[in-house]
């Protein structure tokens, strides 16, 4: 039987899995990313070929942080600073032999959700937030690209935000006002000075004010059928923050219908999933 291998490959962590072409997942693997280059192309080489399980390989997907050229395959995720103009696609094709796909991890796990649904919605934006904030929008079962197929950073938008230490408030990519440095793991830690799990009450009424800012400027713009919010800040905060963001979402949203919000279907899982679908419908 040949097998399709997923891979997430995260600045935290490695998984991957094997599934069928029905992508029913056969077996599945976890571990820690290692910071150094070769090491982390070494583990994932290890991975792919335990859960291969001695079957044949018929394609692999994998999803990474960005940036990354999407027809090349090489990848230079921000958070695994030494993996730089990574030749992945053609390391990884080298070694298996088989085809390989590689987006961003955003794009893959919005897939991931999106063919999660019984029925699909005809657009779905997914948002994750954890350590940084990012998003993928799919249309009729489409990743929607931008500009020369660059990928939109919707964590880099601009609100009206309320915050008790505006003075901190500061973006990684260097604006000043971004909503990925309100919302996120490490804004919350450099605003707060603590993790999201350890907020007050009053702190996450301010990250859910801010949040809910950049639902509504999202779903002006975008008018998605769905969002879905995945990410350990937003799992965690779960759903009262949900409920509080889309609340603020609801008051300010004029003109248009509001789309159906929720927590993720797949959990930690989106990306991995997203990338068993890409190994074995390739990215269009």
């Amino acid at each position: 039987m040949s097998v399709y291998i997923g891979l997430d490959i995260g600045g935290t962590k490695f998984m991957a899995a094997a599934a069928n072409a029905k992508r029913e997942i056969l077996r599945r693997i976890k571990a820690s990313s290692p910071q150094d280059l070769d090491q982390g192309l070494h583990l994932l080489k290890e991975m792919v070929t335990e859960v291969a399980a001695n079957e044949r390989i018929a394609g692999i997907g994998a999803a990474i942080g960005g940036p990354l050229n999407l027809r090349t395959g090489v990848v230079s995720p921000l958070h695994q600073p030494e993996w730089r103009n990574v030749p992945l696609k053609k390391i990884i094709e080298a070694e298996f032999e088989c085809p390989f796909h590689v987006d961003v991890d955003t794009n893959v796990a919005a897939l991931g959700e999106y063919h999660s649904y019984p029925k699909r919605p005809q657009s779905l934006l997914y948002i994750t937030i954890s350590t940084g904030m990012g998003g993928g929008l799919v249309i009729d079962g489409s990743i929607f690209r931008g500009m020369k197929g660059e990928h939109p950073e919707i964590g880099h938008q601009s609100i009206h935000f309320r915050c008790s230490h505006p003075e901190k408030v500061i973006c990684e990519c260097g604006a000043p006002d971004c909503l990925e440095a309100l919302v996120s793991g490490n804004g919350i830690r450099r605003i707060y000075g603590r993790p999201p799990e350890r907020l007050d009450a009053h702190q996450w009424d301010e990250v859910a004010y801010n949040l809910g800012q950049g639902l509504r400027n999202l779903s002006a713009i975008y008018l998605p059928e769905v969002i879905c919010l995945g990410g350990g800040v937003a799992l965690g905060g779960g759903e009262k923050l949900l409920s509080n963001a889309q609340a603020v979402m609801q008051e300010y949203l004029k003109l248009v219908p509001a789309p159906k919000i929720h927590l993720s279907r797949l959990g930690y899982d989106t990306a991995l999933f997203g990338a068993v679908y890409i190994a074995i419908h390739g990215i269009e």
